[in-house]
């Protein structure tokens, strides 16, 4: 994708009053903070050496990843972000993060395999540091995460599985049927 193709994001909704709701529960916009996110944030270049290194990569399989615009809108706004949450989480403990989707270049197949289970493509998103999770999204931008304990949906967008990821939600384990 080139910058002429890029997807300028959209402003936020504002109440009737004027005001602008938050983005983000507290909690998760402050560890969004403390890791170098802000509003506005957007570096297509950098999102560009990602997918043209995900689209050069094939497995020794011949499986190769597919690259889409929810991707690589989500690695311009958050991509090389290390995300370190603080508290115990609500759930269950809060994943810490590196959105970088680098992490995902040796599981085409894996994502490849969900994506068509899934009826979707899935690119890789980063990885959930602490288990060495598969952070992935799909091409409408539902986020899922993939470990040794199975594959779960984190939020039907990146935002709301920022929010599950951070504040230690438990994400909804996906299961065929």
């Amino acid at each position: 994708m080139h910058p002429d193709n890029a997807t300028t994001p959209k402003p936020a909704a504002r109440h009737e009053h004027g005001a602008t709701p938050a983005r983000f529960p507290v909690l998760v916009d402050a560890a969004l903070r403390a890791a170098g996110w802000q509003p506005g944030r957007w570096d297509i270049k950098q999102a560009e050496i990602w997918a043209d290194a995900l689209r050069e990569h094939t497995s020794p399989a011949g499986h190769r990843h597919t690259v889409f615009p929810a991707a690589v809108e989500a690695w311009a706004e958050f991509g090389g972000l290390r995300i370190t949450p603080s508290g115990p989480g609500r759930q269950i403990a809060p994943a810490t993060l590196h959105l970088d989707p680098l992490h995902g270049l040796h599981h085409a197949r894996t994502l490849g395999d969900l994506g068509r289970a899934l009826g979707t493509e899935i690119c890789p998103l980063g990885q959930e540091t602490d288990t060495a999770g598969v952070l992935a999204i799909d091409t409408e931008g539902r986020v899922y995460t993939l470990d040794h304990t199975g594959d779960w949906y984190a939020g039907p967008d990146i935002d709301h599985a920022l929010a599950t990821l951070i504040t230690g939600i438990e994400p909804v384990r996906l299961t065929a049927g």
